[in-house]
């Protein structure tokens, strides 16, 4: 058969043994990514945010793939609504890094940071919130679920507060994340006594410890 194909043995029992490629097999696990980005804004993220979303998560693939995907799989962001402009030439800043890379603190309960990761598993991806104070380099709140939305990282959050009921005002640092820079986040934050301080965009440098400690709980 493979004579008559003009196909080499070797190329035919290789796709026999591997069907898939690997780039089919990131186009068949990136789907459920975009879905869980897509729903956590509540329809109304497009392939450039989903893209900065899914660069937080450590992905590394192009715009134009997410939007072949998101077509292929009718994935449509929500026009007629108002974005922020930017500024061009100015770093996007919601909150002020108020952390300025210092890792190394004095006392617990001075300074907090979080992120999120994601977990494969046999059900499917899980994305993981953690918080970590910097003074022990201890988890002290996490969160797991199957989506992106806000509510994980407010719970993880919530956790940390609860089990080290500070009685002052905690610094908590995070990226611009979509589920960091929400409302709720904001209002969180007031209620409970803590500061936000958040990265420059696309930096990853000022959460390097989060991103570490929670590779390690995983």
């Amino acid at each position: 058969m493979c004579r008559v194909l003009g196909v080499h043995p070797s190329g035919f029992y290789a796709w026999v043994h591997k069907p898939l490629s690997d780039r089919a097999i990131e186009d068949e696990r990136l789907p459920g990514i975009i879905r869980s980005s897509y729903a956590a804004s509540g329809g109304v993220y497009g392939a450039r945010r989903i893209l900065l979303d899914l660069r937080e998560l450590g992905e590394s693939c192009g715009k134009h793939r997410i939007e072949k995907i998101m077509k292929a799989n009718q994935i449509r962001a929500v026009r007629g609504y108002k974005t922020h402009r930017y500024i061009a030439g100015r770093p996007s800043i919601i909150t002020p890094n108020l952390l300025e890379r210092e890792f190394t603190v004095a006392q617990p309960d001075q300074a907090w940071v979080t992120d999120i990761t994601y977990v494969r598993t046999w059900q499917g991806w899980l994305y993981l919130a953690v918080v970590i104070d910097l003074y022990a380099r201890k988890v002290v709140g996490w969160s797991m679920k199957p989506s992106l939305h806000r509510e994980i990282v407010l719970d993880a959050l919530m956790m940390a507060v609860w089990r080290r009921r500070p009685n002052k005002k905690v610094l908590v640092h995070s990226d611009q994340g979509s589920q960091y820079s929400s409302d709720d986040w904001v209002r969180f934050c007031k209620q409970h006594n803590l500061e936000p301080s958040m990265s420059r965009r696309g930096n990853c440098w000022d959460t390097q410890c989060t991103m570490l400690a929670s590779t390690l709980l995983i």
